[in-house]
């Protein structure tokens, strides 16, 4: 006699697919190149170059006022160094610092710009920290360093966003057009962020007590930065929705 075939009464177990974690450090590749320039340059300066060297290399490549003021022959240093002081730091706090306000206002303009307006934002903020850095301390000597202005150029255009973020891509973005000037100056979020960064600001240019800088911070070429980001953001905007 054959044996009954055995009916399966067992439950169909489906495995449910695991969900997807977005990953802590979500930065773009071009957030991550600048960045990533930032740390080996300040690197290069601590632990491979002599003094002599670094000095050599500051000189170069930090803005420096005074070269533009007829008493010295203009090489190429004085049109490449308004660029390339971005890139040099006074030291490990104030490279940290500002990288960390990279990350978080950087990763979402450039997820929005792209990679070619994002690196033409961060030249043109840069530029316009420097110059009026130089309207103000054309005559200076001091050596002018750090990213500052470009990242203040991007908490400028974070606050024509009002802050605003759209992750439904998986790529924090700023969400929405720039609002205009006048929605700005209504919006409590946006106002409130203004008021405590031009505070801080002066107080640091006054003081000057931002732990690793011996300097007084270059708070005017914040201002610089800040504002062509502000008022200029819209002309970097690939999706053109103004209002």
């Amino acid at each position: 006699m054959s044996e009954p075939a055995r009916q399966n009464d067992a439950p169909e177990i489906i495995e449910a697919e695991p969900q997807r974690r977005e990953p802590v450090f979500n930065l773009p590749a071009i957030v991550i190149a600048i960045i990533g320039a930032c740390v080996a340059i300040h690197l290069i300066r601590v632990y491979i170059l002599s003094s002599d060297q670094d000095f050599a290399l500051v000189v170069r490549a930090a803005f420096i006022p005074i070269r533009y003021s007829g008493q010295y022959d203009l090489e190429i240093w004085a049109f490449t160094s308004p660029l390339t002081y971005a890139f040099l730091h006074g030291g490990f706090a104030h490279l940290i610092i500002n990288m960390v306000w990279l990350a978080a206002f950087g990763s979402p303009l450039a997820n929005r710009l792209g990679v070619a307006r994002f690196s033409a934002f961060f030249a043109v903020t840069t530029l316009a920290a420097v110059a009026l850095h130089y309207v103000l301390h054309s005559t200076d000597a001091s050596p002018l360093v750090g990213a500052s202005g470009a990242i203040s150029g991007m908490m400028g255009a974070a606050a024509r966003f009002s802050f605003q973020v759209d992750r439904s891509q998986g790529k924090p973005a700023f969400a929405g057009a720039p609002l205009p000037i006048r929605d700005v100056f209504r919006s409590r979020t946006a106002m409130t962020f203004l008021g405590v960064w031009m505070v801080i600001n002066l107080v640091t240019g006054i003081v000057g007590f931002t732990p690793g800088v011996d300097n007084q911070i270059a708070w005017e070429a914040h201002i610089g930065g800040f504002l062509a980001g502000f008022l200029g953001i819209r002309f970097f905007d690939r999706r053109r929705e103004f209002a």
